[in-house]
């Protein structure tokens, strides 16, 4: 998988990738990261990358023509199956089926934008789609393509450690996740659950599935709005809402 980073921080992405599962991946060859800067696209002398916006208005907008070379020079001619993707308030909302679904992909280009944002033509012939991580504004897109390659690359085959850590997480099924204890058994008068420290494999795996569902209802009701849960899910919600009386 290669990730390419079209930044005016390239140096902020970098170091913290290289923390880290995304670190590992890339110490490991798993994963491969380049990042390119439009300034060095720029044609004139001063490295202009914005400009003031047409109709006026606060603040400056990232120009066409170094963006867009940056991308030029970023892709990758043996990479057919490439997405050019733009982080931005305005795309479609990051969830963990879209993060499996860039897995697919042999390269993703990442556009992290500044200031009032580009020009949006550079938008519409350059870039395949526009992602975001929610309903709020950050100061660029830098944050965002860390979020987001980190997803990403956590489910890649061979990056975690345990083959079923990305399976088990919260959202990769549609739920939350469930409750995590370590030693000691006790902590002040807060005891691990009984079932986790009985050997009983079944029981655990059910008393797990039990409180993935009771989580989702408590945390994320909406979740279960979108969800079919089968009769032994249902059995197991209602034994936890039940239990919580």
């Amino acid at each position: 998988m290669h990730f390419d980073v079209v930044t005016l921080f390239p140096e902020m992405v970098v170091a913290a990738l290289s923390f880290g599962v995304t670190g590992r991946a890339i110490e490991r060859g798993l994963i491969r990261l380049k990042t390119w800067n439009p300034r060095d696209y720029a044609h004139d002398r001063y490295k202009t990358v914005d400009d003031r916006p047409y109709g006026g208005g606060p603040g400056m907008v990232l120009k066409y023509q170094p963006l867009h070379d940056a991308v030029a020079a970023a892709s990758q001619p043996e990479n057919g199956n490439k997405k050019v993707i733009y982080l931005s308030p305005q795309g479609r909302s990051v969830t963990q089926s879209l993060l499996a679904e860039a897995t697919s992909f042999e390269q993703i280009i990442f556009i992290a934008g500044r200031y009032e944002g580009v020009d949006e033509r550079f938008i519409r012939l350059d870039c395949d789609d526009e992602w975001s991580l929610g309903d709020y504004v950050i100061s660029g897109g830098e944050l965002a393509a860390l979020v987001v390659i980190d997803g990403i690359t956590r489910l890649l085959p061979g990056v975690l450690g345990h083959a079923q850590s990305a399976a088990q997480e919260s959202h990769t099924n549609g739920l939350l996740d469930c409750p995590h204890y370590t030693r000691p058994a006790r902590i002040e008068n807060q005891w691990v659950p009984d079932v986790l420290l009985s050997g009983d494999h079944a029981g655990i795996a059910r008393w797990r599935m039990k409180q993935t569902l009771g989580r989702t209802w408590q945390k994320r009701p909406d979740l279960l709005n979108t969800k079919r849960l089968t009769a032994d899910q249902e059995r197991l919600l209602q034994e936890f809402i039940v239990e919580l009386d």
